[in-house]
């Protein structure tokens, strides 16, 4: 197994630019960045900056996607594709997303410095959507690139009531020409992705890193329950069609159910009430629904039940419910090749092997439709994310970008 000397990578660097990307933010002194905003596209700049500075050809492509290409030892030829997304949730860290775009930027700029082609190119792309802050549906970079993305998506609207299609127009796309982004399957011949773990396990186990195994498959959806707006103070209890109390009892149906088997997670992550008064009952709630399980006949089953009981409580308490899906997405695998050769570098950086799996959903589960998929694991403090206080060791960040270059150096489809 070959290697470029470690000394070379700087991890120094890295950390740096996540710093900078962080200050692309719409608040002062907390980070968001969302899809289709000027935050964006000042952190889009800052990559396909980086992205020349290593030696790349970079370019912004249909959907907002930053995109860099090294070429291979000649040109043309199918990529390795590497990358994450550089959007986050409101009030978000700063690694997760980032630090897997700019660790490949760092491992390009290496192989650059020393003049090394490899017998594939290169492509990192930095995603414009994975979280789905602004418009409720995730993964619409990676799914724009895989040739999946939902055209009915594009009447989404945010909270200012501006549509996707509109957004998009306004940012300077033409939201007719997204299909331009999608790749063939010729042309990658896998996609590898570097992340923080999000969760807890590799530092209980004491471990800078460690390969995926899976991404857990989710569905999402909204529920709306409809029972009788009134006056708080006249209309007696017995007689109330209040659609908060209904949504309060299934709200503690989805948590029992959640905790019915080990693997699975159940989560109400946003609710409304409407009229939305201190002095009226609320006569329609809307809720959303987060089910997760690394086996799909879990997740449905579970699905199934949740569905059933929400239906249930509503009618016993004479009120209409109504369920709209948002999203279902199954499992994605790690390609058992791609695991070992994962594994193999980080072995030989001096490394324990270890292997777990991911309860975040990652842009790897579009690109699974195109390309087989491996993540590498960064162990981050306490499992924290999709929190200010989401942190990652220096030291961390260097051994998760020396086993990545290692692995792209001696990376090898079988035939």
């Amino acid at each position: 197994m070959t290697t470029l000397s470690s000394a070379a990578l700087s991890a120094q660097h890295i950390w740096d630019h996540c710093e900078e990307l962080a200050r692309c933010s719409e608040q002062p002194g907390a980070l968001t960045r969302i899809f289709l905003s000027k935050e964006q596209a000042a952190a889009s700049q800052l990559a396909l900056h980086w992205m020349r500075e290593a030696g790349m050809q970079a370019r912004i492509d249909a959907i907002g996607n930053v995109v860099g290409r090294y070429e291979g030892d000649k040109p043309g030829l199918p990529c390795l594709m590497l990358g994450s997304h550089l959007d986050t949730v409101r009030d978000a860290g700063k690694y997760d997303g980032p630090l897997g775009v700019v660790s490949a930027i760092e491992c390009v700029r290496v192989l650059n410095a020393a003049g090394r082609r490899l017998p594939f190119a290169i492509e990192v792309v930095g995603f414009s959507d994975e979280e789905g802050v602004r418009f409720g549906a995730t993964l619409l970079g990676s799914r724009a690139v895989a040739g999946t993305f939902d055209p009915a998506a594009l009447a989404a609207k945010d909270r200012a009531g501006i549509s996707m299609r509109e957004a998009l127009d306004n940012a300077g796309f033409d939201a007719n020409a997204l299909s331009a982004a999608a790749r063939k399957r010729e042309e990658i011949l896998a996609y590898a992705e570097l992340h923080i773990e999000q969760g807890p396990v590799l530092e209980a186990e004491g471990l800078a890193v460690g390969t995926v195994t899976a991404i857990n498959g989710f569905s999402r959806r909204r529920v709306i329950i409809t029972g009788f707006a009134g006056h708080a103070g006249t209309v007696p209890m017995r007689l109330r069609q209040d659609a908060l109390t209904a949504a309060a009892e299934c709200v503690l149906a989805v948590e029992r159910i959640g905790r019915g088997e080990p693997d699975l997670v159940a989560t109400v992550g946003r609710i409304e009430a409407f009229p939305g008064a201190i002095n009226v009952i609320p006569g329609e709630v809307r809720f959303t629904l987060d089910i997760r399980a690394p086996r799909d006949e879990l997740r449905l089953a579970a699905v199934a039940q949740i569905t059933a009981e929400i239906t249930r409580l509503c009618k016993a308490r004479g009120l209409a419910v109504a369920f709209e899906t948002l999203q279902d997405n199954p499992v994605a695998a790690s390609a058992p090749w791609m695991m070992a050769q994962m594994d193999a570098a980080t072995a030989a950086e001096g490394l324990p092997q270890f292997r777990l799996p991911s309860g975040a959903g990652h842009d790897g589960m579009a690109i699974a439709d195109i390309a087989d998929i491996v993540m590498l694991f960064v162990r981050c403090e306490k499992g924290i994310s999709h929190n200010p206080a989401e942190r990652v060791t220096l030291a961390d960040v260097d051994a998760g970008a020396r086993v990545l270059l290692r692995f792209i150096e001696n990376f090898k489809r079988p035939a």
